[in-house]
């Protein structure tokens, strides 16, 4: 493998961005704009319903972010000028056949100049309802891989994936494809096509039975979580993150594919700054729930490694792979699992003990002004357990407190009801995330490891300084303490 300058290689390239609001595509956008600025163009993917809505949309989800801050700083009154001319937004959806595209003319345009196409859209909701799941994680796959044939010069296809589409593996987790109709528990009849008509014949039975909106959301939420769990894997996400993967083995003509299977995405390590997220992401709601106090346990192996990779490290080697493969028709499809399991293990007791320091030394402050005090997470090894305790410490309690209310003409039912809505969402957060408290598997990355090698033979270490994803460098307790925490909090605090 031979990869040259990434810098290099991104000028005068013209990059198709789907997903663009996504925290991970607005990473990768604004590392292009601040160390190539000399980047033909990136057209930006986005859904939406007119020009006025779009417009905002990038406005307010995607530059006027805290992320482009740096670049703002370094551009100043230049900044829109340089955006508008190397930003081009478009109106689309890849659960849609040619991405949603109406105007012909644009999408002749971008046929005829994209050199890269990355693949950033995806819902990552859980229990997404599985007509939109399938739509995005699924579907869309076929649509982007079905655009990316009409590309005149299309150098590569990237598709960003999740390394959970192993579902809850166990052991040495390799970097290989998902074949078609493979499930992870040897239950056979997985196809797409009829996972489809399931879709659309559950969707046309509610309809004619005269079911409400929330009626027939929850209904397809279930659907796709009975449908997952048959096949092996334990929620909706990485059912149809899957699935969209078992599309590129079957359709795949002629194009450079690279599928990028980061872990559990969490801060920006270094680049543009430290700690920059945005929204309250998987582990993140557990650490927020913590440091509120309104978690008081949960359940997981405390020596077990979880799994988790700065943002911005999964942007570097996205743009080492982007940079290594163009170009590289071959008919077999590189895979790169980018965490940490491997190479800089940390476990789940690690992350706790960090959260207890951190939130002991920097409280919650509650709407009240007060500092929240936390205590040592109790953690529970088994989800009967956690039920158990639950219903002694807190299920019990507020059926005391439920009586007391009714007895009392219900002058308690606002405590009530806030009880009973905590208690309720620890549960569900719980049985949720139990498959990754328990995961116990390492997730083998020596192709990564090979793309890290083949970035630092061909780049000088001023460049490569730039594009690192080498976890090994991170302090975890340092990462967690002083930068990760204080960017969730801060998050948080806007969300």
């Amino acid at each position: 493998m031979e990869l040259g300058s990434i810098v290099q290689f991104l000028e005068d390239k013209t990059i198709l961005v789907t997903g663009a609001t996504g925290f991970l595509a607005k990473i990768f956008v604004e590392k292009i704009l601040r160390i190539q600025p000399n980047v033909k163009k990136i057209y930006l993917l986005l859904r939406v319903t007119d020009t006025k809505s779009m417009d905002h949309r990038f406005r307010h989800e995607i530059i006027g972010k805290d992320l482009f801050r740096l670049l703002k700083e370094t551009l100043g009154a230049n900044f829109n000028c340089f955006v508008s001319e190397k930003l081009s937004v478009v109106s689309g959806d890849i659960s849609q056949q040619n991405l949603g595209l109406k105007d012909s003319i644009l999408m002749d345009e971008i046929h005829n100049q994209i050199d890269v196409i990355v693949n950033v859209a995806a819902t990552t909701n859980f229990n997404e309802r599985y007509d939109v799941a399938l739509g995005i994680n699924t579907l869309g796959v076929k649509n982007v891989l079905n655009f990316a044939q009409e590309c005149n010069k299309l150098m590569m296809l990237l598709h960003v994936s999740t390394a959970y589409v192993c579902g809850e593996g166990e052991g040495l987790i390799s970097e290989d494809p998902h074949h078609m109709g493979m499930s992870l528990n040897g239950v056979p009849g997985l196809d797409i096509e009829k996972e489809m008509k399931l879709v659309k014949q559950k969707l046309n039975q509610l309809q004619l039975e005269g079911a409400t909106q929330h009626e027939i959301k929850l209904a397809m939420k279930d659907l796709g979580m009975e449908r997952a769990t048959l096949y092996g894997w334990p929620n909706t996400y990485v059912f149809t993150k899957a699935m969209g993967e078992m599309l590129f083995t079957t359709s795949k003509r002629n194009i450079s594919i690279v599928i990028i299977r980061p872990t559990i995405i969490t801060s920006t390590y270094k680049e543009p700054f430290s700690g920059w997220i945005e929204g309250v992401r998987t582990i993140d709601s557990i650490a927020v729930a913590y440091g509120t106090g309104t978690l008081p346990c949960f359940i997981g192996d405390m020596k077990g490694v979880t799994d988790v990779i700065p943002g911005d490290m999964v942007v570097n080697a996205m743009l080492a792979a982007i940079t290594a493969h163009a170009n590289q028709h071959s008919d077999d499809i590189t895979i790169y699992h980018v965490g940490s399991s491997v190479s800089n293990p940390v476990t789940l007791h690690n992350i706790c003990k960090s959260a207890f320091r951190y939130f002991t030394a920097k409280p919650w402050i509650n709407r009240d002004g007060k500092p929240v005090k936390v205590k040592k997470l109790i953690m529970l090894n088994n989800l009967a357990t956690f039920r158990i305790y639950m219903f002694i410490c807190y299920l019990l309690p507020l059926m005391v407190l439920n009586l007391v209310n009714k007895v009392f003409y219900k002058n308690f039912q606002e405590v009530y009801t806030n009880s009973s809505r905590k208690i309720h969402a620890i549960i569900r957060m719980a049985e949720l995330y139990k498959p990754y408290g328990f995961f116990n598997g390492i997730f083998d990355n020596m192709n990564t490891v090979k793309l890290l090698a083949a970035a630092r033979q061909g780049m000088d270490p001023e460049e490569m300084g730039l594009f690192n994803f080498d976890p090994k460098v991170i302090d975890w307790d340092d990462y967690f303490i002083n930068i990760h925490f204080p960017g969730v909090v801060k998050s948080a605090f806007k969300s």
